[in-house]
């Protein structure tokens, strides 16, 4: 399968790495805007430096990562759908809900495969969990909480905290509910940012499931947790140790996990599901809600009231 990737940032390096290990991948190229970086890297990775998506685009790619900024998102994917190519693209899928849409009709239109790397959905923990709270184990699920914290990275400069961080626990909670957000209620502020750079985002799903993000590029330590609240116990889920634990009257018990790169199960998700012709997990519906709510989370922040998701 011919594979290439638009964006050779931190993420997109890591495409490259993984794609590059993976069987019967060729890895046609990489294109960035920096041409000293996307020609090392080619190097690096035995393969082609391009300095135009569209150029890449030109080599009959099937399948193609696009790592780029996400207010250029919507343009380079829609540059990838008009040459056919099955696309994976970073959350959150757009800068805006309406360039959502237009990637997901297009994508359909085009009958090609338009994922988005929400990666804490193939997350061992993360699917772990869903297990288990499928299995009723838990009993009905009333509370979802998440707390997702640490340093400020400097190369994020075009979003503020609730889209870059505060959009994974924003699916990852509707994805472990099962269920859509309808409505949203932040408390949020920017001190060391343009846009904010912390936040408490209070969700709420149908009439009585609620959901909780707290987020924030203050905290000097990285910290990646979820407690899920049910009727016949709590399971607390580290993102990071990829582990889950759960209490319950009588039992404290640890869930058997095995490890992997997230990423890593991505991309060979995408992959497979490029090959197979088979749909996939985060695709361009669920990923418009996840910035639906986002985008909701920061019309919230700052007018001061709720939100409806629409």
């Amino acid at each position: 399968m011919k594979v290439g990737v638009i964006g050779a940032g931190a993420m997109g390096q890591n495409h490259l790495r993984i794609y590059s290990e993976m069987r019967d991948i060729e890895l046609v190229g990489v294109c960035d805007v920096d041409k000293a970086r996307a020609t090392s890297l080619a190097k690096t990775y035995n393969t082609r430096p391009f300095f135009e998506p569209e150029k890449l685009l030109e080599q009959e790619l099937d399948a193609v990562s696009i790592v780029v900024p996400t207010t250029l998102h919507s343009k380079v994917a829609l540059q990838a759908i008009k040459s056919g190519t099955h696309l994976l693209v970073e959350k959150p899928i757009a800068d805006t809900v309406e360039n959502a849409d237009i990637m997901i009709k297009a994508a359909h239109d085009a009958r090609v495969k338009l994922m988005v790397g929400h990666i804490e959905r193939f997350n061992p923990a993360v699917l772990k969990l869903k297990e288990i709270i499928d299995s009723g184990m838990l009993g009905k699920i009333v509370s979802i909480s998440s707390r997702r914290v640490g340093p400020y990275n400097p190369r994020i400069r075009d979003v503020g905290i609730i889209m870059d961080l505060g959009v994974h626990d924003i699916d990852v909670i509707s994805y472990l509910y099962g269920r859509k957000i309808n409505e949203v209620y932040t408390i949020a502020g920017s001190d060391i940012h343009s846009f904010e750079d912390h936040a408490s985002i209070l969700l709420r799903c149908d009439t009585n499931l609620s959901g909780m993000v707290e987020t924030n590029w203050l905290t000097p330590h990285k910290i990646r947790n979820l407690t899920a609240i049910g009727l016949k116990g709590v399971a607390y889920l580290d993102y990071i140790k990829q582990t889950v634990e759960l209490h319950d009257e009588a039992w404290v018990r640890t869930a058997k996990v095995e490890p992997r790169e997230p990423l890593k199960n991505e991309l060979e998700h995408f992959i497979k599901a490029v090959s197979n012709g088979h749909d996939v997990i985060s695709n361009g519906e669920t990923s418009r809600h996840a910035l639906a709510v986002s985008m909701a989370a920061i019309e919230s922040y700052h007018k001061g009231k709720a939100i409806g998701v629409r």
